[in-house]
């Protein structure tokens, strides 16, 4: 059975139609979706709008959700600034179709969630989720609207150590001391990380050499702290800034006198535009991802989000077209479910109380955080590492598609 008889099936299950005048099938339900569209991120914000439009289409093919055919329109939160995120929002939300709201981020700090609360507009998330976090768990029962498709980012911080171990114990790969250099972009997301790596580094006995923190937006020239790296040839060298161009232009400049280091890079490596820029001097990279697409035979949801996305787009899908494509699915069988877009917090409560496989593995939600669930059993941490311009998972070993290889410019 096709997802879109699946679909279909399960909407008519619900006799949703049924209790519908037949003039109801010409409503309209508007998704707002905000995405940064230029910009540095902007490969990440058309990939939002592409992946939400093709769930949309979907649907629409199937006879629609409720009565209504979605419609996707777009807000363009530019470079992420809350002047730009408010003028988005205030555009959309003037929309008295729009009763929905989605993205992957908006902004850095997600200060956004307080005007959806505001307005009891249902909002979905894929960001930055220890700023949702924080939002939402001192007071949930204010937050019935929103909700995250991505876990806590504390592995982010936690992982790394007891993975960069596991991979020297198994003999993987042969460390030269235990130093980690660290740089960061000074934004909400890159910063918060960079500093819980350097804690458990740390607490685990290792000396951080470095915890650079650079303004954010486009950087040229990470030459001076590379220098730095050179002289003390740390183990590991950690960026987390996350600008797919940046990240571009870090490798191409260690890659000019390279040291004996293991190098992971914080998201970039995960978007196209990435691999587009870097071509072959990418591999060896390693990145991880929470909530990005755990295409393994384990869960074939992945494959079948990124075959559709490919299909229709001729590109490889990064994490956030085949998370906003989820999220759009997520709306709608909350709307197929309450039957009507201006009952907004019976619809929140309805995603609230999603459980089923989406492509980055078992979603269910904390009802303390309002966060996805992180777990091996729900959504799992991944780590890849980059192959002559593939994306091997080396971690968890039980979703592996591959081992991880020493880096061609480590010579040991």
């Amino acid at each position: 059975m096709t997802r879109i008889s699946a679909f279909r099936n399960a909407l008519l299950a619900a006799a949703v139609f049924a209790v519908l005048p037949a003039h109801a099938q010409d409503k309209v339900a508007k998704i707002g979706i905000l995405a940064p569209l230029t910009g540095g991120a902007a490969a990440d914000g058309n990939e939002m709008v592409n992946g939400a439009k093709l769930a949309a289409d979907e649907i629409n093919a199937a006879g629609g959700v409720a009565g209504y055919k979605l419609e996707i329109v777009v807000g363009d939160t530019q470079d992420q600034a809350a002047d730009a995120v408010t003028s988005a929002f205030e555009r959309l939300a003037g929309d008295p179709d729009v009763n929905a709201m989605m993205t992957g981020y908006a902004s850095g700090s997600n200060f956004e969630i307080e005007l959806m609360a505001e307005q009891e507009m249902p909002y979905l998330i894929s960001a930055n989720s220890a700023q949702t976090r924080d939002i939402i768990a001192p007071a949930p029962d204010n937050f019935p609207t929103v909700w995250s498709l991505t876990p806590s980012y504390d592995a982010y911080e936690t992982a790394m150590v007891p993975v960069i171990t596991g991979l020297e114990e198994s003999g993987k790969i042969k460390l030269p001391n235990k130093k980690a250099a660290l740089i960061s972009s000074d934004n909400p997301y890159s910063k918060t990380i960079m500093e819980g790596l350097k804690k458990n580094f740390e607490a685990a006995g290792w000396t951080v050499t470095s915890a650079d923190l650079l303004p954010f937006g486009e950087i040229n020239d990470w030459r001076a702290f590379l220098a730095r790296v050179r002289q003390d040839e740390p183990a590991i060298i950690i960026n987390t800034d996350y600008l797919p161009g940046n990240a571009a232009k870090f490798v191409t400049q260690f890659l000019e006198t390279p040291t004996n280091s293991l190098v992971f890079i914080q998201y970039a490596p995960s978007v196209p535009e990435f691999l587009d820029l870097t071509k072959e001097h990418s591999t060896g990279i390693m990145y991880n991802l929470l909530g990005g697409v755990l295409d393994t035979p384990k869960n074939p949801r992945a494959a079948e989000v990124a075959k559709k996305y490919e299909d229709k787009y001729g590109v490889k899908t990064g994490s956030y077209g085949a998370a906003l494509y989820e999220q759009v699915y997520v709306y709608a069988e909350a709307l197929a479910k309450v039957g009507d877009a201006s009952k907004r917090i019976e619809i929140g409560q309805a995603i609230g109380a999603t459980e089923k496989q989406i492509a980055s593995g078992k979603l269910k939600f904390d009802p303390a955080t309002h966060l996805a669930v992180q777990g091996e059993d729900a959504i799992p941490i991944q780590f890849f590492q980059i192959w002559d311009g593939e994306r091997v998972l080396f971690y968890p070993s039980a979703y592996a598609s591959g081992d991880f290889r020493t880096p061609p410019w480590i010579k040991q």
